[in-house]
């Protein structure tokens, strides 16, 4: 993966419909410093921000059998989410399918582009 895509996934976690706000704005922050002498402590930032909340599949399970994701998705759609989660996990995933967690993962995947 380039530094580029790299930045493509950045943007990709500022534009999921799924990133709570903290997340997006360090995500924001780095974004902004790349290329300045306050990149390498913004990408630390987000990195500390995305090891935190990059939720694995099995995290997200539980919440989406809870009452709590039938209260916020509807209960058809929580079902959903739920056997969305089961299959993935089924074929091996190990990340919550939302947006901004695949996309979190990669860039945690490949966060030596953003530490140099």
């Amino acid at each position: 993966m380039t530094k580029e895509e790299i930045l493509a996934k950045v943007q990709a976690v500022i534009d999921a419909p799924s990133c709570y706000a903290g997340l997006r704005e360090a995500a924001k922050a780095y974004l902004a410093a790349v290329g300045t002498t306050g990149e390498k402590a913004a990408a630390e930032a987000l990195l500390t921000r995305l090891r935190e909340d990059v939720q694995s599949i099995d995290e997200v399970m539980p919440f989406f059998a809870s009452d709590k994701a039938k209260e916020l998705f509807g209960p058809e759609q929580a079902e959903a989410m739920l056997k969305q989660a089961q299959e993935v996990k089924a074929n091996g995933g190990d990340t919550c399918f939302c947006p901004a967690c695949m996309a979190g993962k990669a860039i945690l995947d490949h966060a030596e582009l953003l530490e140099k």
